[in-house]
């Protein structure tokens, strides 16, 4: 096979590739050490740049919600005895409520040791983003009277409105209460919206399948508009916070390292090489919605995962599964606590776990959601929103990375309930 071919043949490549070449132009566009393109001249040709992006992200935003309500009814459905809804419906939820817990422990520990907000002064903060005294200004926090409501707001009141504003967590509860209830009703009445519902989930993945073809294209525009306006510079002053999520979220790849040894008996390299295609789409596009297409693939044709198990767990856990996003908040509100000098009681930090839980949970698997998400957690425990201000200068490559462990986290978890699902097959016989 001639190279050429090769990197026609390897998404991942061709999206490292178009990586490398998008660093490099961007350095060379922008002022640490390259011509430093005025402004004005750089916001026209990223503007340009950014098209293919805006162009894959459309079609992915148009076509996801019909394809995560068709993929979990169907899977659902495709179950078939209450027995294997048992196994993988509590069974995967439980599953996933483990490992964000023990991503989230993992990054109050880290936050409290490594400290990285109390390393850097908050009058830069104010300096820099020209903000008054009233910004910074500390709030009252989350009281124990808006759980009620949190939790009632969960269960979807008008699914029509869920479906045009795309809450994602909505659609999902909405998608498992119809899936359920058709498992409950005669076959024959099931099947005709079973049917529609079998054409949706075709025609939305080779959709997603076409859009891509135009990943690497999206990938060169969107690295060279990064790197070309936030420079070097701006991204080392928050090198401690970046190392710790960073470090965290090395964490959580070594705790899926142990459950794929133990748990789902796979040997780890043959099996981490499997997961390079959707980890390097995932790393691209920040995008665990846009990497889906690619993880189903992988799990189904690579890892010789169950279609039954792949086609629920894959869907389900782009939707609620975020174990990265879920440690990058909690270290995100310990950074700006300590920044702002809040000293957080063990209530406050109780209130952060479970809220970075349940917002994981309802965080849309698109690029930049996470910041947005964080936003409502801080206003949970009183710290000043405008903070994330300082995020955002460094958050497009956190959120690659995070991303690139949310997906694996849902390849893990196919191959640990494929192997539960096979055990118990194996002792009916």
């Amino acid at each position: 096979m001639t190279l050429k071919k090769y990197i026609f043949k390897n998404l991942w490549l061709q999206v490292a590739i178009s990586l490398i070449i998008g660093v490099s132009v961007g350095l060379v566009l922008g002022d640490d050490v390259g011509v430093g393109v005025e402004d004005e001249s750089l916001d026209f040709v990223t503007s340009y740049l950014k098209i293919p992006a805006s162009i894959f992200l459309s079609l992915i935003y148009m076509i996801i919600v019909p394809l995560i309500f068709s993929s979990i009814v169907v899977a659902i459905n495709s179950l078939g005895t209450t027995e294997k809804l048992k196994t993988l419906g509590l069974g995967v939820a439980s599953y996933f409520v483990i490992t964000t817990t023990i991503a989230i422990l993992v990054a109050v520990f880290l936050a409290s040791l490594i400290a990285p907000g109390n390393i850097l002064d908050i009058s830069a903060l104010q300096e820099s983003y020209d903000l008054s005294d009233k910004d910074i200004e500390i709030n009252e926090g989350f009281s124990l009277e808006d759980i009620p409501n949190t939790i009632s707001n969960i269960i979807p009141r008008n699914p029509i409105t869920s479906y045009l504003e795309g809450q994602m967590l909505s659609i999902l509860i909405f998608a498992l209460i119809i899936g359920l209830s058709m498992t409950a009703i005669p076959k024959e009445s099931a099947k005709p919206l079973l049917e529609i519902l079998e054409s949706i989930q075709k025609i939305t993945l080779q959709i997603l399948l076409f859009s891509m073809k135009i990943v690497p294209f999206a990938v060169f525009g969107l690295i060279v508009g990064m790197v070309s306006k936030i420079g070097l510079e701006s991204m080392a002053g928050l090198g401690i916070y970046m190392v710790t999520v960073v470090l965290g979220l090395g964490i959580m790849l070594s705790v899926y390292v142990l459950i794929l040894k133990f748990v789902a008996k796979r040997p780890i390299r043959s099996t981490f090489s499997k997961f390079r295609n959707p980890q390097t789409v995932s790393f691209s596009t920040a995008s665990s919605m846009a990497t889906m297409p690619v993880t189903l693939k992988t799990a189904e044709e690579d890892l010789k995962i169950d279609t039954r198990v792949s086609k629920f767990v894959i869907p389900f856990g782009t939707t609620v599964n975020m174990d990265g996003t879920a440690l990058y908040q909690v270290i995100a509100v310990f950074f700006l606590a300590q920044l702002f000098s809040i000293e957080l009681s063990l209530i406050a930090i109780l209130v952060i776990i479970i809220t970075s839980l349940l917002a994981s949970i309802g965080t849309p698997a698109v690029p930049g959601a996470g910041t947005i998400v964080l936003s409502t957690i801080l206003i949970t425990v009183g710290i000043p929103p405008v903070g994330i201000l300082l995020l955002l200068s460094v958050d497009r490559i956190l959120d690659m990375i995070r991303t690139m462990v949310n997906v694996t986290g849902d390849l893990t978890a196919c191959c640990v309930f494929h192997k539960i699902t096979q055990s118990k097959s194996t002792e009916k016989k």
